[in-house]
């Protein structure tokens, strides 16, 4: 097997292979650690494949429990939602985690090598061989820029939304939302909640996220149209710092709170990736397709379509069929996965782009606190989707 990217999705379909014997070469353009942008929010239902996958302890070192979210609408509305059990739903941790990707994907890979995996770091995948309808290996140079070419049975593609294999495959696919997000790191927030939430500041047409990783350290995202940001790419310290002070609620949240960390730039967030219209091929991760999340929690879907993907690749193995019938049913299972949790997310761009309907939907639910952690439930993936639609007795 070759796992391209040693990401949450890669090295997680690595851990799950390694560990049923079959053998494994991991390649990755980066050396690791490695800073990753991102909203570094774990949802209550991740610590279940990271428990798994034999990291959750040292995760739980080094993480900062959200007991849930404080959302606050454009007109000053504020609600506090939790992570609990909700009838027959109940999360793996009533809590979801906050840690830097750099140190999550750091103890993920010191997994991996404690295993008999050969991972090779500053290797960069370049093309994919495919031969008579299938994927059979890949190109790719090391890091003194040498031409290397590896074959395998089957390939996982998990190198992330840039993926070259999904490029070179031609699935990729432009998306209508044309979001950009801009992340730093601030320090000396005042009045932090306690217990400690994410937070979620709404302003049409934008949103911020505010995720807590450390003691006095915090995630800030601000997620702006494409087009508003896009001049700005030389400067984007300067953008940020006038976007963020136009949201008033953020505004005042973030008094006295200083950056700590230059501000990257990552969008458009939104894209679709097609399913590959070759065999002996698996997409896992943000390698299959990206929708813009509200609130950073894409490290569950990477983990999770690291599951299914590891199932797909050992029936494919066991039954020497990789072909594209044979592998058709792991697209199937992964977009029934999250396929309601993408609506929602298309339902919530919705509404965070309409100021009335923001205020609307805050005042609703702020008269039934209930449904709201029903929603944080369906956000923090231990709820199905469709236990919105039934929400008369909450």
């Amino acid at each position: 097997m070759i796992v391209v990217g040693a990401g949450p999705a890669g090295a997680a379909t690595a851990i799950l292979l390694a560990e049923h014997g079959v053998s494994v070469l991991v390649l990755d353009r980066a050396r690791f650690p490695r800073p990753k942008i991102c909203g570094e929010y774990l949802s209550p239902e991740a610590p279940r494949v990271l428990d798994r996958l034999g990291v959750l302890k040292a995760v739980d070192a080094v993480a900062v429990p959200l007991a849930g979210m404080r959302i606050t609408a454009p007109d000053g509305t504020v609600l506090t939602g939790a992570y609990r059990a909700l009838g027959p739903w109940r999360p793996y941790r009533e809590h979801a985690l906050g840690l830097p990707r750099a140190t999550l994907d750091a103890l993920l890979v010191d997994r991996l090598r404690a295993l008999p995996v050969d991972l090779r770091e500053e290797v960069r995948v370049t093309d994919v061989l495919v031969e008579d309808g299938r994927v059979v290996g890949v190109r790719a140079l090391d890091r003194a820029h040498r031409a290397l070419e590896a074959r395998a049975p089957l390939v996982v593609a998990a190198d992330g939304r840039a993926s070259i294999v999904a490029q070179r495959l031609g699935l990729r696919r432009p998306h209508r939302l044309q979001r950009m997000a801009l992340v730093t790191y601030v320090a000396g927030l005042a009045g932090a909640p306690e217990p400690h939430l994410g937070e979620i500041f709404v302003d049409p047409p934008d949103y911020a996220i505010v995720n807590p990783v450390a003691p006095d350290r915090a995630n800030l995202s601000l997620v702006v149209p494409l087009a508003d940001a896009a001049p700005w790419s030389a400067r984007l310290g300067t953008f940020f710092a006038a976007r963020a002070r136009q949201l008033p609620h953020l505004a005042r949240r973030l008094a006295g709170a200083r950056m700590v960390a230059p501000v990257r730039a990552l969008g458009p967030l939104a894209y679709e990736v097609a399913s590959p219209g070759v065999g002996g091929v698996l997409l896992v991760g943000d390698a299959g397709g990206f929708f813009d999340p509200f609130t950073g929690e894409g490290v569950f879907t990477a983990l999770r379509s690291a599951e299914l993907a590891a199932e797909a690749a050992l029936r494919a193995l066991r039954t020497g069929d990789g072909s594209r019938e044979a592998l058709a049913p792991y697209e199937q299972a992964r977009r029934a996965a999250f396929a309601g949790k993408a609506r929602l997310a298309r339902a919530l761009q919705l509404v965070v782009a309409h100021r009335r309907l923001a205020n609307l939907a805050a005042r609703t639910l702020g008269r039934r606190p209930g449904r709201l952690d029903v929603l944080l439930g369906v956000i923090g993936d231990y709820v199905p989707p469709r236990a919105l639609l039934r929400l008369r007795g909450w």
